[in-house]
């Protein structure tokens, strides 16, 4: 009987026994109450976001007379097949309905033969299984003459990157500063880097180099210089905690019966990778992980648990100080600002910016993100797209000494209203019509391919949406398909997408990828007779490319700054090069490029409509 309590020997105990049991009552409904309060706090920071509204309401962007003026007409012509691409993504579904399904491939645009041009790079998925058709990413050089016949060809045979893995996205940066360009792949699984070899060969570095990240699922993936050394270190994103047998064993159902694709509040989040590059010139690759230091392991305050549900990340400068920055775009929980500590460490302010949330102070399901100057007054706007029924988020820096509160203008500057039903995924800032002003790009396309028995005003092939800048209030105006032709709206199941001048004749031309399909190579046809320079940043140091230059140009009383980024949109790259729309002006007054160790070159420009190389003093 020991360790069982005795019964009270007199009434003053009884008594007593009855003031602790009315203690320990109280004290289990403060626990319970505590308990409930702290399941809503998990409830808040993990909601899902609603995909089902029982109603829609139309919204519509204010308008002035700044914005009378229509889109030009500008035509984009599919090219695909006569450009004699040939690859078709490949998703490995055979009817289980696994989340990576859904999530497409990205695109890269890059030169890595060193000819000057943009050649091609397509991520793909592969068979789940051991007895599945083996797919892998396709490399396609371009072979195109300036302003000629398209043409590319499929060099993936003997380049060794035909390996079969279920690709997601990808990064390219000379990371090892020999003047080629290498690539990292994210995928479901091991995550590889390519070294770059030369003559069409590149070379699997991954164990070597330690990038691997373990047997996760890895989406969107950066170069840039972190700590100011002059080389490429690595950020990767990661998704959601996944597996095969968890998917099967939470078992999403449709409304009505049958299996579908899982949401991704119903999977654990995760930690990103951030890697210090420590590869010596002409040593091998190497690499230290810095993330459980960096800051970057964002915990989730009520559980303790990974937050991040990473897809696309904008490395920028936010606050001016000459020191690189993250923009996450996060999947239905919030976005994440990183700000450079210039010691290896960043901290995480998105709610304090204003980007880690809607309007309401709800997340959304961001997918794509890309980061410019758009507008004439210096601010910087983050544009993120996000889930269908939920506008485009356009965050633009407010006046301020450190340039770190933003304001979501998507409605005042007209890309959020027409976006809303729309799911969108590949999205950036471009300038398709060579005026001097970026105009936006989104490619898009649903989750669920028995969309239209839930909501029968949605499709899982959607058109892409292109909005011009107008340059008034509101900035953006849709394009529509008699203005720049049927062959971009085509609908699609449209994921990942870039830019590049393919053709080398001065104005940007895209690329967008779909699920389970052929990717879209639409040529810009553009025949306004607005003039162009074109700038091809070398770096003289690790960082080859000048990735986290800015370039500013003044043309006619306007400041035109660009920065040498390629990684933006949604798993995918676009091009080095620095495009510069003109108009009218056959003349820059200035230019001045920030080099990214922070130093300034100005150089003076005889003329324009043409391309130039400038390598770092």
């Amino acid at each position: 009987m020991s360790g069982l309590p005795l019964p009270p020997p007199d009434a003053e105990a009884s008594a007593g026994d009855e003031v602790i049991a009315q203690a320990l009552r109280r004290s289990i409904l403060a626990l319970a109450l505590i308990g409930m309060l702290a399941s809503g706090v998990i409830w808040w920071f993990a909601r899902p976001t609603s995909t089902l509204p029982g109603r829609i309401t139309p919204l519509t962007a204010p308008r002035s007379s700044e914005s009378g003026v229509p889109p030009p007409n500008v035509r984009f012509t599919d090219v695909t097949d006569a450009a004699g691409i040939r690859f078709v993504h490949a998703n490995g579904a055979r009817g289980e309905k696994l989340l990576p399904e859904t999530m497409g491939g990205g695109v890269v645009a890059f030169d890595f033969d060193g000819d000057h041009d943009s050649d091609l790079l397509f991520l793909n998925g592969t068979s789940w299984t051991a007895d599945g058709p083996a797919t892998t990413a396709a490399l396609y050089r371009n072979d195109t003459p300036p302003r000629g016949t398209w043409k590319f060809t499929d060099v993936t045979a003997g380049s060794g990157l035909g390996v079969p893995l279920y690709g997601m996205g990808a990064a390219a940066g000379d990371f090892d500063g020999d003047g080629r360009v290498d690539l990292f792949l994210t995928c479901v699984g091991t995550n590889h880097l390519f070294r770059n070899l030369g003559a069409g060969r590149f070379e699997d570095v991954t164990v070597t180099a330690g990038v691997g990240g373990g047997n996760l699922w890895s989406t969107a993936a950066a170069w840039f210089d972190l700590d100011h050394d002059g080389d490429l270190d690595l950020f990767v994103g990661s998704y959601v905690e996944w597996s095969p047998e968890l998917d099967r064993r939470i078992n999403t159902t449709l409304v009505g019966g049958g299996r579908a694709y899982g949401q991704p509040w119903n999977f654990p989040g995760t930690f990103p990778f951030l890697y210090r590059n420590d590869t010596l010139p002409g040593g091998p690759p190497r690499f230290t992980d810095i993330t459980a230091a960096s800051g970057l392991q964002v915990r989730n305050p009520a559980s303790g648990l990974p937050m991040a549900k990473t897809l696309a990340v904008a490395p920028i400068d936010l606050n001016n100080d000459g020191w690189m920055d993250l923009v996450v775009a996060n999947d239905t929980v919030q976005n994440f600002v990183f700000t450079n500590r210039h010691n290896g460490t960043f901290t995480e302010v998105g709610a304090q910016t204003g980007i880690a949330f809607d309007s309401y102070g709800h997340p959304r399901g961001a997918m794509g993100i890309d980061a410019a100057r758009f507008r004439d007054d210096n601010a910087l706007g983050i544009a993120i797209g996000n889930f269908a029924n939920e506008m485009n988020a356009l965050y633009v820096s407010q006046p301020g000494q450190d340039h770190l509160l933003f304001a979501d203008e998507a409605m005042t500057e007209g890309i959020g209203p027409a976006s809303r039903l729309l799911l969108k995924f590949g999205l950036f800032f471009f300038d398709y019509d060579l005026d001097g002003r970026l105009d936006v790009l989104t490619a898009n396309g649903h989750l669920e391919e028995e969309i239209e028995k839930l909501q029968s005003d949605v499709r899982y092939r959607q058109p892409a949406q292109l909005f011009w800048n107008a340059g008034g209030g509101p900035s953006f105006q849709p394009v529509t398909e008699t203005q720049s032709g049927p062959d971009l709206f085509r609908p699609r199941v449209g994921r990942g997408s870039a830019f590049a001048d393919f053709d080398q004749d001065g104005d940007p031309d895209i690329v967008i990828c779909q699920v389970n399909g052929p990717p879209a190579l639409l040529r810009n046809d553009q025949q306004l007779g607005h003039h162009w320079l074109r700038l091809r940043l070398v770096g003289r140091h690790g960082n080859t490319g000048a990735i986290g230059a800015w370039v500013r140009a003044r043309v006619e009383g306007r400041t035109l700054a660009r920065q040498v980024m390629p990684t933006r949109s949604y798993l995918s790259q676009s091009e080095l090069t620095v495009s510069l729309g003109l108009g009218k002006s056959a003349r820059v007054e200035g230019l001045q490029i920030r080099w990214p160790n922070g130093r300034d070159q100005v150089l003076a420009i005889p003329d324009s409509d043409r391309e130039i190389e400038v390598v770092e003093p």
